[in-house]
């Protein structure tokens, strides 16, 4: 089905196009005005200058209601798209280590899955297993659990190490969801900034200070 044929699946009737003998109409502002023939529904909405739109068609008789369908239909969509914006989803990040992997590399890997647990979204862990290294499953998963102990503050583990392939995968999920942590990321700007604000001035004291001593002097002088 495309994109046309459900949005006009899914508008509701109006004016013309609905074709019922008579409807119970709603006024603009809410009020009921009661069963009316469709013809004089459509003549007080003309004489309004606005549409007879088919709120519950499956009511006997249908329901409609005088409105600005083209206004109704700009604030549905604003509503939708403000709904999609404020929308928080968690994102699924991915972060790969050799089964070797040095000190150094895994100290950058871990703070990078501290960062997105931190953020509020899961990490999906794969250990990749080279050559031989595939008849050690038990190091991958020393490996995953010294990682899942190690962010147990900000991470649960929710899919246990699995071999997939010639990998080992596991999946952390965060134990903020991803709407506290940005809350609070916003907070920690906030408040620093208002430190921030706060320090300002005090660095311009010494100065306010040097200038009403210096005018002390002067006046002392005259």
């Amino acid at each position: 089905m495309s994109r046309l044929e459900e949005l006009q699946i899914s508008d509701p009737r109006i004016n013309e196009r609905i074709r019922v003998p008579e409807v119970r109409l709603v006024g603009a502002q809410g009020e009921q005005i009661g069963v009316v023939k469709i013809e004089d529904a459509l003549r007080m909405a003309q004489e309004q200058d606005l549409d007879l739109v088919e709120v519950a068609p499956t009511s006997k008789p249908p329901v409609a209601k005088l409105m600005d369908f083209g206004k109704f239909k700009y604030e549905a969509a604003q509503k939708v798209r403000e709904a999609r914006k404020n929308q928080v989803n968690t994102i699924l990040k991915t972060v790969r280590f050799g089964l070797k992997i040095d000190d150094h590399d895994y100290g950058t890997k871990r703070a990078q899955i501290v960062k997105f647990l931190k953020a509020g979204d899961k990490v999906k862990v794969i250990v990749v297993f080279r050559g031989r290294e595939q008849s050690r499953p038990e190091m991958g998963i020393k490996l995953l659990q010294k990682l899942a102990e190690e962010v147990a503050e900000l991470g649960v583990v929710e899919s246990n190490p699995s071999i997939d392939g010639r990998n080992m995968v596991m999946v952390i999920g965060p134990l903020k969801n991803k709407a506290d942590a940005k809350a609070e990321a916003k907070k920690a700007a906030d408040k620093a900034k208002k430190a921030e604000s706060v320090e300002q001035p005090k660095e311009s004291a010494p100065e306010e200070a040097a200038d009403v001593k210096k005018s002390a002097a002067e006046s002392a002088a005259e």
